[in-house]
Protein backbone atom coordinates (compact mmCIF):
# COMPACT_ATOMS: atom_id res chain seq x y z
CA UNK A 1 0.00 0.00 0.00
CA UNK A 2 1.39 3.16 -1.05
CA UNK A 3 2.10 5.98 1.81
CA UNK A 4 0.22 9.32 1.58
CA UNK A 5 2.25 12.50 2.00
CA UNK A 6 1.10 15.60 2.76
CA UNK A 7 0.98 18.19 0.29
CA UNK A 8 3.14 20.76 1.99
CA UNK A 9 5.92 17.84 2.76
CA UNK A 10 5.49 17.01 -1.48
CA UNK A 11 6.07 20.45 -2.06
CA UNK A 12 8.72 21.29 0.66
CA UNK A 13 10.79 17.88 -0.99
CA UNK A 14 10.38 19.29 -4.56
CA UNK A 15 12.10 22.81 -3.13
CA UNK A 16 14.55 20.80 -1.69
CA UNK A 17 15.49 18.74 -4.76
CA UNK A 18 15.61 21.92 -6.91
CA UNK A 19 17.66 23.86 -4.03
CA UNK A 20 20.08 21.05 -4.36
CA UNK A 21 20.13 20.30 -7.95
CA UNK A 22 23.21 22.44 -9.04
CA UNK A 23 25.12 20.59 -6.16
CA UNK A 24 24.28 17.14 -7.30
CA UNK A 25 24.22 17.76 -10.83
CA UNK A 26 21.26 15.53 -12.09
CA UNK A 27 17.35 14.88 -10.52
CA UNK A 28 18.19 11.50 -9.45
CA UNK A 29 21.46 12.29 -7.60
CA UNK A 30 19.67 15.43 -5.83
CA UNK A 31 16.41 12.75 -4.83
CA UNK A 32 18.69 10.11 -3.24
CA UNK A 33 20.54 12.75 -0.84
CA UNK A 34 16.86 14.65 0.03
CA UNK A 35 15.69 11.01 0.20
CA UNK A 36 17.85 10.41 3.03
CA UNK A 37 17.56 13.31 5.06
CA UNK A 38 13.45 13.51 4.85
CA UNK A 39 13.21 9.11 4.64
CA UNK A 40 11.30 9.26 1.19
CA UNK A 41 12.06 7.23 -1.56
CA UNK A 42 14.22 8.40 -4.52
CA UNK A 43 11.81 7.48 -7.13
CA UNK A 44 8.89 9.29 -5.14
CA UNK A 45 11.03 12.39 -4.99
CA UNK A 46 12.41 11.93 -8.42
CA UNK A 47 8.47 11.54 -9.77
CA UNK A 48 7.28 14.61 -7.36
CA UNK A 49 10.04 16.82 -8.83
CA UNK A 50 9.04 15.56 -12.58
CA UNK A 51 5.22 16.40 -11.99
CA UNK A 52 5.96 19.53 -10.60
CA UNK A 53 7.96 20.27 -13.78
CA UNK A 54 5.15 19.36 -15.65
CA UNK A 55 2.90 21.85 -13.88
CA UNK A 56 5.02 24.99 -13.98
CA UNK A 57 5.15 24.14 -17.95
CA UNK A 58 8.80 23.47 -17.88
CA UNK A 59 8.11 20.43 -19.31
CA UNK A 60 5.66 18.80 -21.50
CA UNK A 61 2.96 16.02 -20.46
CA UNK A 62 -0.53 15.97 -18.27
CA UNK A 63 -0.92 18.76 -15.41
CA UNK A 64 -2.12 17.33 -12.04
CA UNK A 65 -5.16 19.45 -12.29
CA UNK A 66 -5.92 18.58 -16.08
CA UNK A 67 -5.61 15.33 -14.40
CA UNK A 68 -8.27 15.84 -11.50
CA UNK A 69 -10.16 16.63 -14.56
CA UNK A 70 -9.91 13.74 -16.64
CA UNK A 71 -10.57 11.23 -13.77
CA UNK A 72 -13.29 13.53 -12.59
CA UNK A 73 -15.03 13.38 -15.70
CA UNK A 74 -13.98 9.51 -16.38
CA UNK A 75 -16.08 8.99 -12.97
CA UNK A 76 -19.00 11.01 -14.66
CA UNK A 77 -18.99 9.31 -17.55
CA UNK A 78 -19.68 5.73 -15.32
CA UNK A 79 -21.87 6.96 -13.41
CA UNK A 80 -23.97 8.47 -15.89
CA UNK A 81 -23.45 5.11 -18.35
CA UNK A 82 -24.97 3.40 -15.46
CA UNK A 83 -28.40 5.13 -15.07
CA UNK A 84 -28.18 5.11 -18.91
CA UNK A 85 -28.74 1.52 -18.23
CA UNK A 86 -30.96 1.09 -15.76
CA UNK A 87 -33.29 3.23 -17.38
CA UNK A 88 -32.77 1.48 -20.59
CA UNK A 89 -33.97 -1.85 -18.63
CA UNK A 90 -37.06 -0.25 -16.83
CA UNK A 91 -38.37 0.95 -19.85
CA UNK A 92 -38.01 -2.94 -21.62
CA UNK A 93 -39.77 -3.50 -18.66
CA UNK A 94 -42.60 -1.21 -18.36
CA UNK A 95 -42.71 -1.43 -22.46
CA UNK A 96 -43.86 -5.36 -21.82
CA UNK A 97 -46.14 -4.04 -19.38
CA UNK A 98 -48.31 -1.84 -21.13
CA UNK A 99 -48.42 -4.16 -24.11
CA UNK A 100 -51.69 -5.64 -24.70
CA UNK A 101 -50.25 -8.88 -25.94
CA UNK A 102 -49.03 -9.66 -22.47
CA UNK A 103 -52.94 -9.64 -20.70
Amino acid sequence: MPKKYDPEVKARAVRMVREHLVDYGSVTAASVAVGAQLGIARESLRRWVAQADIDDGARPGVSTAESEEIRRLKAENKRLAEANAILRAASIFFAGELDSRNR
